[in-house]
């Protein structure tokens, strides 16, 4: 089967560059009973379940002459040895290790010519337990996605576990010139509906001009409203990962205290740990740190989506100049909900729309060049700081019968945007990771240090307001 990318997955790929690797990472801690997993046994296990994720069977395959998007195929049968590597700790390794190991998993690119990912099992983490670091290309699979193929492998998944099954090819791979004829076809279908988006884009800014704007909240412009910061400039190729696990019910009962969501309070913490890191360094901007929030546009009711990409994102304050906490979180929450509106008024497919109309050649090229002159460093940033929530599983998981203690995930960091903050909940707990480039943020566990402070500073407020 021949599927061609849609124009967002096809994004991730063009704006990947020696610098800019668009993977994203999930990490699973596991509890063995013996202590040990057989990577072989790992990659056996995980290669006949493929039917249950079967974007992992896709590899990436281009269009000549850039014609049009790529396509997807599965036409080979995956070699585990292409994908399962194995890494050991010194005994007893410990979380801080387990960081610097999966740093250096972050820092090289996946390869383009077989499917687009790759597992890491690490072993001798202090307590027996072993790490499953599953390396994912955006293409393949947004957070939403990526949790639904969680499910799907997971000994909990209400529709059963996956039956084990051999591995199904497909019988015909188009010839180059069939890809360049269905590359020109697909690409007429597409100018047909150029119009149509026209008329639709202009009428949506049409309303986002004439609606009513609140006096006292601004939603931050992607350039224009971007206060410089150390970490926002060219990247290099290496990375550096931390993460911090914080109380669920903490940081629910600041959302029910001041009446503002939980997305609200995790944007808050974020912007909260930001100041007081910048301040100690004397590098706080006096203007707002601004973020960019992706949010999934995926119908509520629809089946659980195992691959492919359906986000959109709004952009947001995260009230550093603020130093109150209060404040902050009410500044947050007062621009979240305009920039939400913003987001509503303009359409979430808008962007996804728009995105069907790059063109592959030129995309690539224009960031590449981008990337190798280092431009990120001449102007302001689009935002400072991408930040992600996901739900993840509400109830312990099991996959293959061992028990999984803990689950991290995070996203990838672009030119300009050398900091990613993504926050996956497991059962009781909210999992703050972060990804940097630490070329430009050195000491990425200083401010991973700063989160549980700044989540005091709101819990304070709350035991305040609470009666005695």
């Amino acid at each position: 089967m021949v599927e061609r990318m849609t124009g967002i997955d096809a994004g991730f790929l063009y704006m990947e560059t020696p610098s800019t690797h668009m993977h994203t990472l999930k990490i699973a801690v596991l509890d063995p009973p013996a202590g040990a997993i057989d990577l072989d046994a790992l990659s056996r296990w995980l290669v006949l379940r493929l039917d249950a994720m079967p974007a992992l069977r896709r590899r990436v395959q281009p269009i000549p002459w850039a014609l049009h998007h790529p396509v997807w195929v599965s036409d080979r049968p995956v070699d585990p040895r292409q994908h399962c590597f194995y890494h050991r700790l010194r005994d007893p390794g410990t979380m801080h290790e387990l960081h610097e190991v999966i740093g250096r998993i972050a820092s090289t690119p996946l390869h383009r010519d077989v499917p687009l990912w790759e597992l890491h099992l690490v072993e001798g983490l202090e307590g027996g337990r072993v790490a499953v670091v599953v390396k994912i290309h955006h293409a393949l699979a947004d957070g939403v996605a990526a949790n639904a193929m969680l499910g799907n492998v997971a000994d909990q998944n209400p529709l059963g576990a996956p039956r084990p099954s051999p591995q199904v090819v497909d019988d015909h791979t188009p010839a180059p010139r069939e890809l360049a004829w269905l590359g020109v076809r697909d690409g007429v279908a597409r100018a047909v509906q150029l119009p149509g988006l026209l008329a639709r884009t202009v009428a949506a800014l049409v309303r986002l001009v004439r609606r009513e704007r609140p006096d006292d909240t601004d939603v931050p412009r992607p350039v224009l409203d971007t206060p410089p910061t150390p970490f926002n400039s060219a990247l290099t190729s290496r990375r550096s990962f931390s993460t911090l696990s914080l109380p669920l019910d903490d940081l629910r009962a600041v959302k029910s205290a001041h009446g503002v969501t939980l997305n609200d309070v995790v944007l808050c913490v974020v912007g909260g740990a930001l100041r007081r890191y910048l301040l100690q360094r004397d590098a706080l901007p006096a203007r707002t740190l601004t973020c960019a929030v992706p949010v999934s546009t995926e119908p509520a009711d629809r089946a659980p989506r195992l691959r492919g990409n359906l986000v959109s994102n709004f952009f947001t304050v995260l009230g550093t100049d603020q130093a109150d906490p209060v404040e902050r979180l009410h500044r947050v929450h007062r621009t979240t909900v305009e920039a939400k509106r913003v987001q509503q008024t303009l359409g979430a497919e808008m962007l996804r729309a728009w995105l069907e109309f790059s063109p592959p050649g030129p995309a690539t090229v224009v960031m590449r060049l981008y990337s190798w002159l280092r431009a990120a460093r001449w102007h302001p940033s689009p935002v400072n700081v991408v930040v992600s929530n996901v739900p993840g599983p509400r109830v312990p998981v099991t996959i293959d019968g061992t028990p999984m203690t803990d689950i991290y995930s995070v996203g990838p960091i672009l030119e300009g945007v050398g900091l990613n903050v993504t926050v996956w909940s497991y059962v009781d707990r909210m999992n703050f990771t972060l990804l940097a480039c630490p070329d430009l943020l050195p000491d990425l566990d200083e401010l991973v240090g700063e989160l549980r402070p700044a989540l005091d500073e709101l819990l304070a407020t709350v035991r305040e307001e609470t009666p005695r």
